[in-house]
């Protein structure tokens, strides 16, 4: 196994302690947080837009799409977490020693974009939020979210463990939120369980006036498995004080984060269908120009006509909150994310603040520009949003294909390599989401020519 001598996120490495002689119910309390971290990537604005217009738009038929990206989440973090556990090294550092420093280069931009596209996510979520709550027009709102800036700047002085329950409480806070508003839209209970199962129509469907359902899905899936998770998870979970040279600790460190890891997933996964199901019980049927906007979505659950005697402002209120928190929790994951790679890759060190001033300026300018030009008109903005998803899932398969390629080497892993399937399954997946990029291309090519 190689190990590495350049720590990752040198200030918070190996500073939560792990009590060796105690419960196992212990041991994973004190192994639990980092999946929350990482967890919040999957359920940023860009997920809640993704999922609402696709339930809006195609009722319940990506539900299968959110499944299946999922499963695929939690095998690719399960990979991360194991590959920071035995090396020692984050993905990026990782990536670097395989390719070298031009590759590296290449790599660094790519991993920059994505996550400043998930940074526009999170500007232009808040922003919404912001007017939503307090009639802040959209492109002040954009600008106020440079105060988040200093967010974490001011958490990480508490301590890696305080961030990640802070993270837990409102992940919580936004699942029993819209456990609560689904429960009262009343969705049709047999055909969300029908619509796991994966149907033709995914790749076929369209809606006049509406985006097809295979852009909706790549969307989707953009949202859900986060690029630049995958450098984060493959960091954070360095955090804690195992054993680096004990066989038997890394065993137990592994087991427990894949634990950590599948628990928070579950989550996510939860809270992104209850998003579609919420689209759609409201939505499904009508006017596609007139559905699946985070503002139409507010004024339904004041709407007793489409939700019943307990539609309230209060409802809508906690809907518009659960908004502003996924983009506040999504802050925190990127701007660790942002020193992650920019150490990792070019071995480049910025204060917190001057790296987060850097992405959140570099997200503000496109957010401003279609406020300024389209008169901050919602449906603009946010189909930003939605392209951003689709960056996302165009950039995947370039920090997927060395995780898998990594965590399948002897020299990288030692005896803690891939097992055969679960290296079949992750190729079969980069094939598969490569394939389906191509064909986007394709059709976006063929559209404007």
């Amino acid at each position: 196994m190689e190990k590495s001598n350049q720590k990752s996120l040198e200030e918070i490495n190996n500073t939560v302690p792990i009590p060796e002689k105690s419960s196992y119910f212990k041991k994973l309390i004190a192994f639990s947080g980092p999946g929350a971290l990482v967890a919040v990537g999957y359920m940023d604005p860009g997920n809640w837009i993704t999922s609402i217009q696709g339930g809006a738009l195609y009722g319940y038929l990506l539900l299968s799409v959110i499944l299946l990206s999922s499963l695929i989440a939690m095998l690719l973090q399960t990979m991360c977490a194991k590959l920071g556990i035995v090396t020692g090294m984050d993905l990026a550092q990782a990536t670097k020693k395989l390719v070298g420093n031009n590759i590296s280069f290449f790599l660094w931009i790519i991993a920059e974009l994505s996550i400043i596209a998930t940074e526009i996510a999170e500007v232009i979520g808040s922003a919404i939020a912001l007017n939503l709550l307090f009639k802040i027009p959209l492109i002040i709102g954009a600008i106020i979210t440079i105060i988040d800036v200093f967010l974490l700047f001011i958490l990480i002085k508490y301590g890696i463990r305080k961030i990640e329950a802070l993270v837990f409480i409102l992940i919580t806070t936004i699942f029993f939120i819209f456990i609560y508003e689904v429960a009262l839209a009343n969705p049709s209970i047999k055909n969300i369980f029908s619509s796991f199962i994966p149907k033709k129509d995914i790749l076929t469907a369209h809606v006049d006036n509406g985006e097809s359902a295979f852009f909706i899905a790549l969307g989707i899936v953009g949202a859900t498995i986060m690029p630049h998770n995958l450098y984060l998870h493959s960091s954070i979970i360095q955090s804690r004080k195992y054993n680096r040279f004990n066989e038997n600790a890394i065993k137990e460190a592994i087991q427990y984060a894949k634990i950590d890891s599948n628990i928070q997933l579950s989550f996510s996964f939860i809270i992104n269908c209850l998003l579609l199901i919420l689209g759609s019980a409201l939505f499904f049927g009508k006017n596609p120009d007139d559905i699946g906007r985070f503002s139409q979505l507010y004024d339904a659950l004041k709407d007793r006509d489409m939700i019943g005697m307990i539609a309230s402002s209060t409802l809508a209120t906690l809907f518009a909150l659960a908004l502003l928190f996924s983009g506040q929790n999504a802050t925190i994951t990127g701007t660790l994310t942002g020193q992650i790679v920019m150490e990792g890759f070019i071995n480049l060190k910025l204060s917190l603040w001057k790296r987060r001033m850097f992405t959140r300026m570099l997200a503000i300018i496109p957010v401003i520009f279609c406020i300024y030009f389209w008169g901050g008109r919602e449906n603009i903005v946010e189909n930003l949003l939605v392209y951003t998803q689709i960056f996302l899932s165009l950039s995947l398969p370039i920090s997927m294909i060395p995780l898998l390629y990594l965590t399948s080497s002897k020299k990288t892993m030692g005896k803690f390599t891939n097992c055969l399937l679960s290296s079949i399954l992750g190729w079969i997946s980069t094939v598969v989401l490569l394939i389906l990029n191509s064909q986007l291309i394709l059709e976006t090519l063929q559209s404007i020519f």
